[in-house]
C-alpha cells in the first residue's frame, strides 16, 4: 500500500484499437505491393559467356548494338553456292533445328543454308527490346555480318514462319524469296474479321486461349503466368499431346528427343519462350493484310504451307491470308499436322518449290 499522501503516478492510455489497425493496413499497403511486384518479376537471364552463365560452345557474330547471335551453316561451302538460305527456327527451337535438307539435293543445286538462335534461344543473348521489326533487322545484319550478298532466301517455321511476316515488311528489298511454313498467327490483327479471327481462337486448349490472351492484354504477366502452379499455362511449352495430330504423332519423336534440347532454354524461359508469346502475340502496328507483293516484278516468290490437321497452329488464318494477298502461293497439305516439314523428304520438296518454283499437287 503506497504511503499517506503520496500521489500514484497515471497509467498511460492504452492505445486505440482503430490505431493499430490503421498502422497494420498501412504496413500492408507497402508489404503486399512489394511482394506482389517480386512475384511477378522473372529472374535475370543467364547469359551465355558471363560469369556464372552457361559456356559459349558454338560459333558467333556480333551485332552492332552488342548483341551475338549464334549461327550454323550447313548444305554447300558459301563461296561455292548457288542459292543462299536463312532459316528462321521456331517456337522452342534452336540453330540445330534448321530445315533438314538432303545432302544429295544440296550438293545438286548448291545450297547452302544458314540457321541461327533468336534472341535469348540457346547461344544467342537475349533482347530485352525485341519487337517483331528487331528480329527482321536481326536477320539483315547477320546476312550482312556473314556476307551472304545482296540478296538471299528466307524461310521460317512456326513462331519463325510468323517472323517472315515481319521480314516481308522490313526487309522485302533483301530477299530473292520467301517460305512460310506452318506459321503462327496473331489473332488481333488489323483486317482479320471477327469470324475468321474467333474461329481460329476456338481451335486452341482452353489453358492456351488464356495464355495467349495474357500474353496479348497483360505482357508484364506473362512469366508469372506460366510458372505457377495453381491452373494450367501454356500446353504449347508444357509439350501436350493433346495437340498433336496423328501424323504428327509419327514425327514428334524427331523433335521431342533432340539431345541439344537443354541448351535452348538455358539462359532462361522468359527470354525466350514468354519474350516469343509477348511478340508474336503483341501489339502489332500493322498487319500482313497491308503487305503488297514484294515480287511484283516476278523475281521471286512467296510460299506459304500449312498442314489442315495442325492442332498447334489453326490453319483457317493461313487460309484467309492467302486468299486476301493473290500474290501467296498457297500450298495446304490436307493430311498433315504441325510438324509436316519434318515428315520423310517433305524438306526438300518444300525447297525445290521455293528455289525452282516446282509446283506439287494441291490439296
Amino acid at each position: 500500500m503506497a504511503a499517506s499522501g503520496v500521489k500514484r503516478p497515471p497509467r498511460p492510455a492504452p492505445a486505440s484499437s482503430g490505431g493499430m489497425v490503421r498502422k497494420l493496413i498501412l504496413a500492408l499497403a507497402v508489404f503486399l505491393p512489394a511482394l506482389v511486384y517480386q512475384q511477378l518479376q522473372p529472374p535475370p537471364p543467364k547469359i551465355c559467356g558471363s560469369p556464372g552463365g552457361p559456356p559459349v560452345t558454338g560459333t558467333r557474330t556480333q551485332l552492332k548494338d552488342g548483341r551475338h547471335l549464334a549461327y550454323l551453316e550447313s548444305g554447300v561451302p558459301k563461296d561455292q553456292a548457288k542459292y543462299k538460305i536463312i532459316f528462321v527456327h521456331g517456337f522452342d527451337s534452336c540453330r540445330y533445328d534448321a530445315l533438314p535438307i538432303s545432302p544429295e539435293l544440296a550438293q545438286e543445286l548448291g545450297i547452302y543454308q544458314l540457321s541461327f538462335d533468336r534472341p535469348g534461344y540457346a547461344e544467342s543473348d537475349p533482347n530485352p527490346a525485341s519487337t517483331e521489326k528487331s528480329i527482321a533487322l536481326d536477320v539483315e545484319e547477320l546476312a550482312d555480318n556473314l556476307q551472304l550478298g545482296p540478296k538471299f532466301y528466307l524461310m521460317g517455321f512456326s513462331m519463325g514462319g510468323e517472323i517472315m511476316w515481319s521480314c516481308l515488311k522490313h526487309i522485302s528489298h533483301r530477299l530473292a524469296g520467301v517460305a512460310i511454313l506452318g506459321p503462327v498467327g496473331n489473332y488481333w490483327w488489323s483486317g482479320l474479321p471477327s469470324n475468321v479471327s474467333w474461329h481460329a481462337w476456338n481451335q486452341q486448349l482452353p489453358q492456351d486461349k488464356w495464355a495467349v490472351w495474357v500474353s496479348h492484354h497483360l505482357p508484364w504477366l506473362t512469366y508469372w503466368w506460366n510458372s505457377q502452379k495453381l491452373f494450367p499455362a501454356s500446353s504449347v511449352i508444357a509439350y501436350n499431346p493433346a495437340l498433336l495430330s496423328e501424323e504428327d504423332k509419327l514425327i514428334m519423336p524427331k523433335f521431342a528427343f533432340r539431345t541439344y534440347m537443354p541448351q535452348i532454354r538455358q539462359q532462361g524461359e522468359c527470354s525466350c519462350l514468354h519474350r516469343d508469346m509477348t511478340v508474336g502475340f503483341g501489339k502489332w502496328s500493322w498487319s500482313p493484310l497491308e503487305l503488297e507483293d514484294p515480287f511484283a516484278g516476278g523475281e521471286g516468290k512467296v510460299h506459304l504451307w500449312h498442314g489442315a490437321e495442325d492442332l498447334i497452329v489453326p490453319v483457317s488464318l493461313s487460309r484467309y491470308l492467302s486468299e486476301k494477298l493473290p500474290w501467296v502461293v498457297y500450298h495446304e497439305l490436307p493430311k498433315s499436322g504441325h510438324m509436316f516439314p519434318l515428315a520423310d523428304g517433305m524438306a526438300d520438296t518444300i525447297v525445290k518449290s521455293l528455289l525452282l518454283g516446282d509446283q506439287p499437287p494441291q490439296a
